[in-house]
């Protein structure tokens, strides 16, 4: 959902739980009333109740009577509370329906006409206040508070005729709305981009998440991988090759060591890869399961900046070929732009498609390359990377 949908379907945005990023309670209207952002606009708005002191000596002197003074006085001050309540109501509405909160702030200023007359002009400011803290478009905010200020021009050019002191109240409830909208449209766009940087926060959090078990599958996978098949071994010669035994399991030993070295290494997000590495680690894991290897004897065909990448690939192309190829050979090519590992087993298997080989699709991805598998004209399954 764009900015613009989410400010008509919600209201404004900067109304948050802290720390959070969701409206407080879906915007029902008791629970916004009674919320620390509008306890803070209570505090702010009855600051600018002062202004309303005036209007209320006003309506003591033209009151005929003590009951109609204070019956004056009590309609004033409803006018003040629908003001205040007015704006934190307009946080539950879609932008549309806010209109009709302002409408009715403004009808209610013409209850005050017994006392004031053409005079009610002059509370005509927190309307205004109302219509600029509703965030409606711009158009539509100009065009209302410059039409608001025009009206209570006429309203006192009828009251008292034309003279400078008429264009006071146009122009305080002009300079005041117009300052407010600008003022709320600041605290919106400051509420969207906390908004957004929680959202990268987050997304970069699930990046990391994912780095991190797709990191971990590739050691594990590949090292408990070797493992296996070198403990199996070494069952089996126990008996009848005790010092082949112990040397499979001399070498298990140091597989288990690094393998728990690389899972720290890559919790902490230190961890490199090299194609050569791979490459030895390849030769190791083929060598124990009778699995011959065609490979190149260096890695200097690779190109420095895609060696980290041609590393992923020689681990999971090997890892496959040792778990799932029941292969007799295994070929891996290094060109400068192209990887590749293939072997002659049952090749590849309709619909599988394992954890690995999507984690090391997203790799090639953000480097720019392509991942390619298909059935290697060795007969068997086929990974290849192109750079």
């Amino acid at each position: 959902m764009s900015d613009e949908s989410d400010r008509q379907a919600w209201g404004p945005l900067w109304i948050m739980r802290p720390g959070g990023g969701r409206p407080i309670d879906g915007y029902r209207i008791p629970s916004v009333l009674w919320s620390t952002a509008a306890l803070r606009w209570y505090v702010g708005g009855g600051i600018s109740l002062l202004w309303m002191f005036s209007a209320g000596t006003e309506i003591v002197h033209a009151a005929g009577s003590t009951a109609s003074a204070v019956l004056g006085v009590t309609v004033l001050c409803v006018y003040a509370a629908a003001f205040l309540v007015a704006t934190p109501i307009n946080w539950t509405l879609p932008r549309p329906r806010r209109v009709v909160s302002i409408a009715a702030v403004f009808a209610l200023s013409f209850a005050l006409w017994p006392w004031l007359g053409w005079g009610i002009g002059t509370l005509w400011t927190y309307v205004g206040v109302l219509i600029a803290t509703a965030l409606l478009p711009w158009p539509v905010t100009w065009i209302s508070i410059f039409a608001l200020a025009a009206l209570a021009l006429l309203f006192d050019v009828i009251d008292v005729g034309w003279n400078a002191d008429v264009l006071w109240v146009p122009a305080i409830i002009a300079s005041i709305s117009l300052m407010m909208a600008a003022f709320m449209r600041s605290i919106d766009s400051l509420g969207r981009m906390r908004m957004a940087q929680r959202e990268v926060e987050r997304l970069a959090a699930e990046r990391e998440r994912g780095r991190v078990a797709r990191d971990i599958h590739d050691i594990l996978g590949h090292s408990l991988t070797v493992i296996t098949v070198k403990t199996e071994l070494a069952r089996r010669l126990v008996d009848a090759d005790p010092e082949r035994a112990k040397a499979e399991l001399a070498e298990v030993e140091a597989l288990s060591r690094g393998a728990l070295a690389d899972v720290r290494a890559t919790v902490a997000g230190f961890r490199g890869v090299s194609v050569s590495g791979e490459l030895a680690a390849a030769r190791v894991a083929l060598a124990a399961v009778d699995i011959a290897l065609d490979a190149p004897a260096t890695t200097e065909a690779v190109r420095p900046e895609h060696r980290e990448l041609a590393g992923w690939v020689v681990r999971e192309g090997v890892t496959n070929v040792v778990r799932h190829a029941q292969a007799s050979r295994c070929r891996i090519r290094l060109e400068p732009r192209r990887v590749a590992v293939e072997d002659d087993g049952i090749g590849p298997v309709e619909g599988e498609a394992g954890t690995g080989l999507a984690g090391l699709r997203e790799r090639v991805d953000a480097a720019g390359g392509r991942l390619a598998v298909g059935r290697s004209d060795l007969g068997g399954f086929r990974l290849e990377v192109t750079l």
